[in-house]
């Protein structure tokens, strides 16, 4: 069993078999209550990846204070649903050609990020994302970068979706 990260009060932690994938993709909620459905996924965890700070809050992520974008940390067993599955549904459920935005949602703190995990993930990246690129009918700006430290959000926005159900989404499955 090995921690993925320390912050706050929840942590996901890695068993036997499974593998990890991090995303970031706009608004985590919706990243979220979205990737959680797909058979396959054990675990989600929505927090803050990509920036400066040490121990981000909210409240700095939101404005763009820390250079983190809200991201999403995902367990899943490559048995059923593999890296490159996954990645479809990445790029299915958001809109990778907009910089710095999803839906109202502006700002660094929004943008699409593959955190890629070991080289393999970064080669499936890099080809899903060039085959993904051909249904898309603008450029895809998503980039592709290295896994950097994931911290987690505070509990009020983990499952936040699932403790809200009408709460503020701009994700949905694109028929792409």
């Amino acid at each position: 069993m090995n921690s993925l990260h320390t912050t706050h009060e929840r942590k996901l932690e890695l068993q036997h078999g499974q593998e990890v994938a991090t995303f970031a993709g706009g608004c985590f909620w919706g990243m979220e209550d979205l990737i959680r459905k797909i058979p396959g996924v054990i675990d989600t965890e929505v927090g803050y990846s990509g920036g400066v700070t040490k121990n981000p809050v909210y409240e700095s992520v939101k404005v763009g204070n820390t250079g983190h974008a809200e991201a999403i940390q995902v367990i899943y067993d490559p048995k059923i649903v593999s890296f490159e599955q996954l990645l479809e549904w990445f790029w299915k459920i958001h809109d990778p050609t907009t910089p710095n935005r999803q839906g109202n949602d502006r700002g660094s703190q929004y943008r699409s990020i593959v955190f890629y995990h070991n080289d393999d993930q970064l080669r499936a990246a890099e080809k899903v994302r060039s085959e993904m690129q051909k249904r898309w009918p603008s450029p895809i700006v998503t980039e592709l970068i290295a896994a950097k430290p994931f911290y987690s959000a505070e509990k009020a926005h983990q499952d936040y979706l699932e403790k809200n159900p009408g709460g503020y989404t701009c994700h949905w499955v694109r028929n792409i």
